[in-house]
């Protein structure tokens, strides 16, 4: 009933006491609505990328689609208020709602996949996009819509209440959802076993603001025991959502590096990490190629090292006595599953190394007569490191004299696309830059076999002499690599392909461009009419929103790029990444403390322009140490550098804010800017800069989008009257 309603307001006569407590339950409730908040982001992240099988780009709609969610419901909080005073009863209940959300965003992204899409199919560019944001605006609405509500809240007490303590407010508890997540949650629960955690601080908050009042209404009850079923119900439900559409489900976790499931369908059991089938026990043409392809040209392998290995592929190696395998797999719990499966046969010669490959073979002085790769499409920054120059010359300096390197990409059936021409183009024009003789196989994959001696590509003529004998390659080589399609994939390497590098991943940029080719689309609809969207906002923003859209696109652009850039050196430490993300949410907390003591000198503009330069000048640093030193930077570099980053970026929050008036409709400009320049430096500089420009390019491209938010600083374009 109204009256009742009306007790639930803030108001200006309660006594000193009462408003402090009301003061004191919404800070722990924005905290606990940050913490829930920044986990659920990770979770999902995880989900969609185990239903879409996706890479960096699918991650990059998320958070893209997150943060541009974020902002519209921070306008949607300004729109509310207009039409009624803000609510704390209404906060309480929007907050249970929230993690109630949280559960039911879950089971949907589970289930509704192969409902929505065609079971087993890959999904398009567009539709992917379109799944990603549906699935994730519900819970994004919400939460973008929180924090700046619980502003509105606090003013009806206290008119003079900073924004910038509620921006900091939620920041403490995005720390706490970041490393609570990274260094636990992920280590030891279940996405929704997770989720129900991080959202009992929730409930609690919630709960403790209702004690204070001097009655509890029976709809906050109602609301408290409809949020705490629904996280329950999601104990109940994890492994039963998880359950395949077709065969059945016979094994189930959760590692620091993905999520691993078994599925039987009568005898064929497979492996799936993060929804894409790694091993299966019925491949034996893949077992076969990916071994003797290789092995076949050395006369006596005594040491092999295999990166990545499936199903019957260390039986074949067998059938040469080796003296030493090495098995390089980075996830313990893989191989566990492996083993327990019989997926890994056990060798004794065989050595299991639960290390990054590329970081095992920077650290040791051990050569080896073979090593063959046998990961994924290298369309992941994961993936590519794999891939590149850089990773090919240590390779070779890993190799005996006579000694083969050997990798495997997807093949063709009697054409080659466009981009997939291109893509083998420039493996083949990387591995020459170090190695004497490449000779690419078109088999099931097309395989690139390395060497400094000469290659024969009469795989069967080998095997015989060696008197090994084979199930595949016996019967059916001669007839699927013939002469014809040799020489038809040798006709079709493109001499002036550029290499794929580290620093310049131009793999990535053709499997972008084979995403789309593959379900005849472009991206150049969605990059015009992002880009027009895009020209429309920023020309009806005010100085302070373009001050805070460059700051928000500097701070998520660094971040992706020091990610990016930090797998590529070091490996995918898990720990270390999360260690990486916490320090970029690190930063904003003291920057926007140091920001509000420096917003009462009054000189709001010269404030902002000093951050401005000073944030240049970090990412100047950054460009130069990657330009001179990459290949020798230590990882405490990129922690000092996202601390600092992050540090300038947040100081620039209360200032922008004070100097767009600070008053409600400001603070819904802010917070709304601020999340939609996160959102452009996400998916520009994952999609655009990193791909197309390479990591120099792109680090030179954040500096000018930070320029120009300096420049409309000077301008003053619409400066509030």
């Amino acid at each position: 009933m109204p009256g009742k309603q009306e007790n639930w307001r803030f108001s200006p006569i309660r006594s000193n006491t009462s408003a402090n407590n009301s003061e004191k339950g919404v800070s722990r409730l924005v905290m606990s609505i940050g913490l829930s908040s920044v986990v659920m982001q990770l979770v999902l992240v995880r989900e969609f990328l185990a239903q879409f099988q996706g890479n960096e780009f699918t991650i990059s709609l998320i958070f893209f689609s997150w943060l541009i969610l974020g902002g519209m419901g921070a306008w949607l909080a300004l729109l509310a208020i207009r039409r009624r005073p803000a609510s704390l009863s209404l906060l309480t209940r929007y907050s249970l709602l929230l993690a109630a959300l949280a559960v039911i965003e879950v089971l949907s992204i589970r289930t509704l996949r192969d409902i929505i899409f065609l079971h087993g199919a890959d999904v398009g560019f567009y539709p992917t996009m379109a799944a990603i944001f549906g699935l994730t605006a519900p819970f994004g609405l919400l939460n973008g819509f929180l924090v700046p509500y619980s502003l509105y809240v606090l003013r009806n007490q206290n008119p003079d209440y900073p924004g910038a303590r509620i921006y900091m407010l939620d920041n403490v508890g995005d720390i706490c959802g970041g490393m609570l997540f990274s260094f636990v949650l992920v280590l030891w629960l279940t996405p929704l076993q997770s989720i129900f955690v991080a959202n009992l601080p929730l409930l609690v908050a919630a709960t403790l603001i209702v004690a204070g009042r001097q009655q509890v209404r029976p709809a906050f009850l109602l609301s408290l025991a409809g949020a705490m079923g629904v996280l329950l119900i999601g104990l109940l439900l994890e492994n039963k959502s998880l359950t395949p559409f077709e065969g059945r489900l016979i094994h189930y976790e959760e590692s620091r590096y993905g999520r691993i499931t078994v599925h039987q369908d009568r005898e064929l059991l497979t492996i799936f990490v993060d929804g894409s089938p790694i091993f299966s026990n019925q491949n034996i043409s893949q077992d076969e190629e990916a071994i003797h392809f290789p092995l076949s040209q050395i006369g006596d392998p005594h040491d092999i090292l295999l990166i990545g290995a499936e199903g019957g592929m260390l039986q074949e190696v067998a059938k040469y006595r080796p003296a030493r395998v090495d098995y390089l797999e980075i996830d313990r719990k893989l191989t566990d599953v492996q083993l327990r499966y019989k997926l890994l046969q056990p060798l004794p010669e065989l050595h299991i190394i639960h290390r990054d490959g590329r970081a095992f073979l920077a650290g040791t002085d051990r050569r080896y007569d073979a090593i063959i790769i046998n990961l994924p499409e290298p369309d992941t920054f994961q993936i590519n490191r794999f891939f590149t120059g850089e990773f090919f010359r240590l390779a070779r300096e890993h190799l005996r004299p006579d000694g083969v390197f050997s990798f495997r990409v997807a093949g063709f059936d009697n054409y080659l696309s466009d981009p997939a021409r291109l893509k083998i183009s420039s493996l083949f024009n990387t591995a020459r830059l170090h190695f004497s003789h490449v000779l690419s196989l078109p088999g099931n994959k097309i395989t690139f076999l390395c060497s400094d001696r000469p290659l024969n590509a009469d795989i069967a003529a080998l095997l015989k002499s060696k008197g090994i004998h084979t199930t595949y390659i016996s019967s059916f080589f001669s007839g699927n690599i013939t002469p014809e399609r040799l020489k038809y994939l040798q006709d079709n390497l493109l001499a002036d392909t550029p290499v794929n590098l580290d620093t310049s991943p131009f793999l990535l940029r053709i499997m972008f461009q084979q995403w789309f080719a593959r379900f005849a689309t472009s991206p150049l609809p969605f990059t015009v009419a992002g880009f027009i969207l895009l020209l429309l906002y920023l020309c009806r923003s005010r100085r302070e929103e373009l001050v805070l859209f460059s700051t928000g696109f500097v701070i998520m652009g660094s971040e992706t790029l020091v990610i990016f850039v930090y797998q590529i050196l070091f490996g995918y430490v898990y720990e270390q990444i999360g260690l990486l993300v916490t320090v970029f949410l690190t930063g904003l907390l003291p920057g926007a403390w140091l920001g509000e003591r420096l917003r009462r000198r009054r000189n709001f503009k010269k404030s902002l322009a000093l951050c401005d330069t000073l944030i240049i000048m970090t990412l100047a640093m950054l460009l130069l140490a990657l330009v001179t030193a990459h290949d020798r930077l230590q990882p405490g570099f990129f922690l000092l550098f996202g601390f600092a980053i992050s540090l300038l970026c947040g100081c620039q929050f209360p200032l922008a804010l004070t100097l767009g008036g600070g008053d409600n409709p400001a603070a819904a400009r802010i917070f709304s800017s601020d999340l939609i320049g996160a959102a452009c430096g996400t998916l520009i500089t994952s999609l655009l800069f990193i791909p197309f420009l390479g990591i120099f390019w792109a680090t030179a491209g954040l500096m000018l989008i930070k320029i120009f938010g300096m420049s409309a600083l000077a301008c003053g374009v619409r400066s509030k009257k």
